[in-house]
């Protein structure tokens, strides 16, 4: 059978694996008409989803990545096509599960690895442990080869921080004891094409550099490598944010990554804010 990857949301860190994966057909899903015609001029078969059926994709695949985000009820894939999924289970080889380090909650700077009880204390962490505790539940259930990933702050090529620094609407928002991980896109498509060479069914991942740090670092290193100015610090009880972005300072720990390594044996690229920011900056000038 032709190696065959169904890339349900086929988003930033599923397209980083699909560069990877030389000789196999990818289906990809995406909700907007335009997006599937670019991805069709990139040689990938797209559906539109919610719409197009699944079910002749599910037969046709050996591997299937699940970058959708739940919503209140937890994941919507499961929700519509569970039975599907189950009985495409007995010729899957891997299925991996793109969840967020949130599923984690709030640990005032502390570390955190896979065997931390979830506590998340946002809804968006809320409705990851949903999820999922969802795909964990059909695997028992089916015997569907679930691997999860819990990725930390994504960034790379188009998502870095330079434009902000340049056009002077960076802030270094200040906080006490504020740590967040991060985690650049080509490390998440070593580390998932790596799984798919050595599956191990129910492992869960955490994906995380090796340098946990206050988001101002990132930005004061953005400002050093372009030879600008510091963006200007604001304490964060007065730093004007959107409800998103302030949910992002309500939780502060440091990601451990021990087990990417020891397990996958991968070695990131990547693995400070320094050396991708150096290289994010070395490929757009």
């Amino acid at each position: 059978m032709t190696a065959t990857l169904l890339s349900l949301g086929h988003g930033y860190s599923a397209a980083a694996l699909a560069r990877r994966l030389d000789g196999w057909t990818i289906i990809g899903t995406t909700r907007r008409t335009e997006k599937a015609e670019r991805l069709r001029r990139e040689g990938i078969e797209a559906l539109i989803w919610p719409g197009d059926d699944l079910k002749p994709a599910l037969a046709r695949a050996t591997h299937v990545l699940v970058s959708i985000a739940p919503d209140e009820a937890g994941d919507p894939v499961l929700a519509a096509h569970t039975d599907a999924i189950a009985a495409a289970a007995p010729h899957l080889q891997w299925v991996g599960y793109l969840s967020t380090t949130g599923v984690y909650g709030d640990h005032q700077g502390g570390w955190v690895d896979e065997t931390t009880p979830l506590t998340p204390s946002t809804k968006r962490g809320r409705i990851r442990v949903l999820a999922e505790s969802q795909w964990q539940a059909l695997a028992e259930h089916s015997g569907l080869p679930l691997h999860i990933f819990r990725l930390a702050g994504i960034y790379g090529p188009g998502r870095g921080p330079f434009e902000k620094v340049r056009n002077c609407t960076a802030r270094r928002i200040i906080r006490e004891n504020q740590f967040f991980s991060r985690i650049h896109v080509e490390d998440i498509a070593t580390v998932l094409a790596a799984s798919i060479a050595r599956p191990d069914p129910g492992a869960v991942y955490n994906l995380a550099d090796d340098d946990p740090s206050p988001p101002e670092d990132v930005l004061a290193e953005a400002a050093r490598l372009l030879g600008l100015p510091l963006p200007p610090e604001v304490p964060y009880d007065e730093a004007e944010m959107t409800p998103l972005a302030r949910s992002f300072y309500a939780e502060s720990k440091r990601v451990r990554n021990d087990r990417i390594k020891r397990d996958l044996g991968v070695a990131l690229a990547y693995p400070d804010y320094r050396a991708g920011l150096r290289a994010l900056l070395h490929a757009t000038g």
